[in-house]
């Protein structure tokens, strides 16, 4: 089978049809709109629509705000109907369904369990309903043919003060389909560095996490993740754009963090559609994705909130393919970066890289 070096654009069909390894998905950001419908008069929870579709819309068009903070509002409603061990357990397995329908073969979902407290639960019985859940949906989605792997991220929200809290939960469970740790909130006034006591743990225990930064707050939040706290990856990251100069014969100058980030191969989650809707990026075609890309950095493409950007990784896969004329060669150079960048071990990364991915892409490669 040949490698997929043609230019071609892909259709999407193949897009859709191409496997995907999803870094940057919210639980909470995730439901269908019908099972928030469903579930809310059980919660007591009133809705700001009465029908599937124009929840949905209502979800996508308040998220288009343009602010971070008016885009967080937005999931007052998916947690107030995820209190609950059952409807963790459905909106888990609903998950890892859509995921497999989309082609993702390998994903990180993160939530936060200091969210769904509410009913009673405990943050063990949280995070044991979350996984069975995700258990089911790969259950079946196997029986459908369309396998898939995925795993917990555990989030403390900036804002509170559980994050050592949530730290060893990750630790005590990360044999459990708990691979890693992240924080995760409105970035502006709760700077990473209020949580180094979580950081220093995990960093103690040889455990994985993600930080939020570089969205709504600059180069500072970048910093700090990296430098202070850590970071195996940045959520995000997009305003490292800021220490790249590109001159007017179009040669880019990278700045002393620019540059470091690029050189240690630190992965960046990158989330179009979502950058967009908060303001940190003014369009697709004017993502930093392109020029990051173009200079060699660990480039990864994700979803970060489906509902409320109405997106899947095929359509944000597409939304790239039609903005950068990207080719099957380049979603499956996003694809492998992802894969390289998962807290999965080596070996099974491997694994999915050479046993999944190539051969997948090499078959459509040769049918474009």
């Amino acid at each position: 089978m040949s490698e997929p070096t043609t230019r071609a654009t892909p259709t999407r069909d193949q897009v859709h049809r191409a496997p995907k390894v999803l870094l940057h998905d919210h639980l909470d950001g995730g439901l269908r709109p019908q099972t928030v419908l469903d579930l809310a008069p059980g919660a007591g929870h009133a809705l700001p629509a009465d029908d599937a579709e124009s929840l949905g819309r209502w979800f996508e068009e308040s998220a288009n705000s343009g602010s971070l903070e008016r885009y967080l509002e937005t999931f007052d409603h998916p947690v107030a109907v995820m209190q609950s061990a059952e409807n963790l357990r459905r909106v888990a397995q609903e998950c890892v369904e859509d995921l497999a329908e989309d082609g993702v073969v390998y994903a990180e979902v993160r939530y936060a369990p200091e969210q769904h407290l509410e009913g009673g639960l405990s943050l063990e019985q949280v995070v044991e309903a979350v996984g069975a859940g995700f258990a089911a949906g790969e259950e079946a989605a196997r029986a459908s043919g369309e396998p898939i792997i995925v795993r917990q991220l555990l989030t403390a929200m900036r804002h509170q003060a559980r994050s050592r809290e949530i730290a060893e939960l990750v630790v005590r469970y990360r044999d459990r389909g708990v691979l890693g740790f992240d924080i995760a909130g409105a970035e502006a006034g709760f700077p990473p560095t209020r949580h180094l006591d979580a950081f220093e743990y995990l960093q103690r225990e040889n455990a994985h996490f993600t930080i939020h930064a570089g969205e709504a707050f600059g180069l500072p939040s970048i910093w700090q993740a990296i430098q202070w706290c850590g970071a195996d990856r940045l959520g995000h990251g997009v305003r490292i754009i800021d220490d790249i100069t590109v001159g007017p014969d179009g040669k880019a100058t990278l700045g002393r963090l620019a540059s470091y980030v690029r050189d240690k191969r630190i992965p960046l989650e990158m989330c179009p559609r979502s950058n967009v809707q908060t303001g940190a990026a003014a369009s697709i075609a004017e993502h930093p994705i392109g020029l990051l890309k173009d200079l060699g950095f660990r480039v990864t493409v994700n979803t970060d909130n489906r509902l409320m950007s109405g997106t899947s990784m095929t359509e944000e896969m597409v939304g790239l393919v039609e903005a950068f004329g990207y080719s099957l060669a380049d979603l499956r150079w996003f694809t492998i970066n992802a894969m390289k960048s998962a807290f999965l071990p080596f070996d099974e990364r491997l694994k999915i890289i050479d046993h999944v991915i190539k051969p997948a892409y090499a078959v459509l490669g040769a049918m474009s």
